[in-house]
């Protein structure tokens, strides 16, 4: 983001920070694949839980100086691999619940996605963004929890409130409402909550203008955005890299970017993923690690493989 703290470096520096593919539909279709080796080792975290507990910790006390109103933490991981991962990858992006579910690759880097958040669309003359907060299992019990979680819906409502910030500094829109609030969704074996914020185009909307305004994206930064911003510069030990940017599709009528959360990287060697959350001041350090803990779970089971790598 513009004016923001440049954070740690990314651990991925093979993918670059901008790709874009132009696809030529077609209607011919090759043979499917032939199986390949692929084996997976040992995930090794950029911080222990301790040292994430910690990090939490220290956003609350930095909340109580009144520095931010929340912060979003993240925590890397990665895991050496042989073989070819593209299998591993597409079964990633065919997780349940994922709005974007996708493989992208390049000379010696693929990423997928299965992400659930929509980061920003433009469709039928209106912008659109439809932020992610709160998350519990995905069971009657967790559903329970999340619509009564007084904790969740006030760190959702301040990232609600902070993306119709975010476009309501657009030139070209019209008045910003919020067309569902806290909408309880399910993404692999977690319920999410999920609200949508939009606009009406009246005027020009530059393009590199509506990115400015909502990258990065709320959910995954906090509030204030660049008070935010430099709390995770100092506190992440490794790089968000390709992790919470975006993905999607630009047309010539519509765009439609999906916020990249739920995301693995692979550079030739490793593999790469990242979860966190977003602190609030009722944060509970050893519950903010087990939710993170929790949205990773998905992506490394379907990541696994039987047949080990040595780290």
């Amino acid at each position: 983001m513009a004016g923001g703290v440049p954070g740690a470096p990314t651990p991925v520096p093979a993918i670059p920070d901008v790709y874009a593919v132009v696809y030529v539909h077609t209607s011919s279709h090759g043979p499917p694949p032939s199986p390949v080796h692929y084996a997976l080792g040992a995930w090794t975290p950029s911080w222990s839980p301790a040292q994430h507990a910690e990090a939490v910790q220290a956003v609350r006390e930095a909340i109580g100086r009144g520095d931010v109103y929340q912060a979003n933490v993240v925590g890397h991981a990665s895991a050496p691999y042989e073989g070819d991962p593209t299998a591993a990858l597409h079964r990633v992006a065919g997780l349940p619940g994922a709005r974007y579910g996708g493989v992208l690759a390049g000379e010696g880097w693929a990423l997928a996605t299965a992400s659930p958040e929509t980061l920003v669309e433009v469709r039928d003359g209106r912008v659109i963004t439809r932020p992610i907060k709160g998350t519990r299992p995905a069971t009657a019990q967790g559903r329970r929890e999340l619509l009564a979680s007084a904790k969740e819906r006030a760190e959702h409502v301040m990232i609600v409130d902070l993306e119709r910030n975010d476009l309501a500094r657009l030139p070209g829109l019209g008045p910003v409402t919020v067309d569902e609030l806290f909408a309880v969704r399910r993404w692999a074996d977690l319920w999410q909550a999920e609200s949508v914020v939009s606009a009406p185009i009246l005027g020009r909307l530059d393009l590199a203008d509506l990115l400015r305004a909502v990258c990065p994206g709320g959910s995954v930064t906090g509030a204030p955005k660049l008070a935010a911003l430099a709390e995770i510069a100092r506190l992440e030990p490794a790089g968000r890299g390709v992790s919470m940017g975006a993905v999607g599709w630009v047309g010539h009528d519509h765009l439609d970017l999906g916020l990249t959360i739920r995301t693995v990287a692979a550079d030739g060697h490793r593999l790469h993923a990242w979860a966190g959350g977003g602190i609030t001041w009722d944060s509970d350090p050893a519950a903010e690690v087990a939710e993170a803990a929790a949205k990773a779970a998905p992506i490394r089971a379907a990541l696994s493989c039987q047949t080990p790598v040595a780290g």
